[in-house]
């Protein structure tokens, strides 16, 4: 089974999905048949690198709401990453663009690192308030996890890996998927959003059943019980 995960590390549904979904996975019977590959998407691809606002003044604006209610609904945000052991600081992030952050990724992938590359960019934005739109900073964080940090800033300071970033991003507009997070599984069914982890374990079960139907082999309906009662097979001797 393979499942690709469209996401932005802007996003905070998309981490909060990401954790309900690897708990759901953890209590799959099949998790070690089943590949993750996580695919870029931009929210905000004209986003700038750097940008003086507060995400509470961006998410005010970009909703015509109060500065207090942006707060709010940050608040509430903050809470529902709580309860899948997440810490988000709404106050210090920093808004940027995600563009070569996720080029990172495609990088990490060549060492078979992109899901952790993707886990740490995820808990450097939203809990360490790290600037993803700085390429300084986006290659000691891939030192962090164990790459060369030198070859991931000179990467980065080349166009390596953008035509895999819009590679992801046709697809996901091929699929017609306009928001994310979003699980593509087998590249025939679709999983919208940061759903509850029981959502992702049922829908989980339930694809493994229809792609693997049970195959009847040999033998005789004379020895299977039936409509309520158990005949007895005929002695045809």
């Amino acid at each position: 089974m393979k499942i690709e995960v469209w996401s932005d590390f802007a996003c905070p549904f998309c981490y909060i999905g990401k954790r309900r979904f690897e708990a759901a996975l953890e209590r799959f019977e099949h998790k070690s048949e089943v590949e993750v590959v996580f695919r870029s998407f931009e929210l905000a691809p004209d986003a700038p690198r750097d940008n003086d606002q507060s995400m509470h003044a961006i998410l005010a604006s970009k909703y015509g709401m109060s500065l207090e209610q942006a707060k709010a609904m940050n608040a509430n945000m903050t809470e529902q990453a709580k309860t899948v052991g997440l810490t988000y600081h709404f106050d210090t992030m920093k808004p940027t663009n995600t563009f070569d952050a996720h080029r990172l990724t495609h990088w990490a992938g060549e060492f078979g690192q992109r899901y952790d590359m993707t886990e740490r960019l995820f808990k450097a934005y939203f809990t360490d308030s790290e600037h993803l739109g700085d390429r300084q900073s986006l290659a000691r964080l891939a030192g962090e996890i164990g790459l060369d940090a030198k070859a991931a800033a000179d990467m980065l300071e080349s166009d390596a890996y953008k035509a895999d970033v819009r590679e992801d991003e046709s697809q996901a507009s091929k699929l017609g998927i306009s928001g994310v997070p979003f699980f593509v599984v087998n590249q025939k069914y679709g999983i919208s959003g940061a759903q509850p982890e029981d959502v992702f374990v049922d829908a989980l079960q339930n694809i493994w059943k229809e792609d693997h139907p049970l195959t009847m082999v040999g033998g005789s309906d004379d020895l299977a019980c039936q409509d309520g009662s158990c005949a007895l097979p005929t002695d045809k001797a």
